[in-house]
């Protein structure tokens, strides 16, 4: 196809209306602005508010964290709580005592006993 061809489609634009009427612009932006809108809060519902919960649920896990809690890390290991710090905890697994972050604990998969239930 060469570029006349596609000029003189681009030129043709859409037909008149079969009923005669003339279209309205201004309802036509107003429904594109409709669309938009309830595309945008689709777009908030699907990916944005699911993800802002999931942080929410994680920094709980991280406030809730104790030394003796057992925990899975984002890696696959499975250890011990022996400390908490700001950023980092210090769990032990196997014979192996490692310091990881706190944002690589996926979840608490055992609590420590409490002293009050001891």
């Amino acid at each position: 196809m060469n570029l006349d061809a596609l000029r003189a489609l681009l030129a043709m634009g859409m037909p008149p209306p079969a009923d005669g009427k003339q279209r309205n612009p201004a309802g036509d932006m107003v429904y594109s602005m409709g669309l938009l809108v309830i595309f945008g809060l689709m777009f908030y519902v699907v990916l944005i508010r699911p993800q802002q919960k999931k942080a929410r649920e994680h920094a709980e896990l991280m406030k809730a964290l104790r030394p003796g809690d057992k925990i899975l890390t984002s890696g696959g290991i499975l250890g011990v709580v022996i400390s908490v710090k700001d950023k980092s905890v210090s769990i032990r697994s196997a014979d192996t005592k490692l310091e990881i972050l706190k944002s690589a604990v996926s979840e608490i998969t055992e609590k420590a006993a409490s002293s009050s239930e001891a």
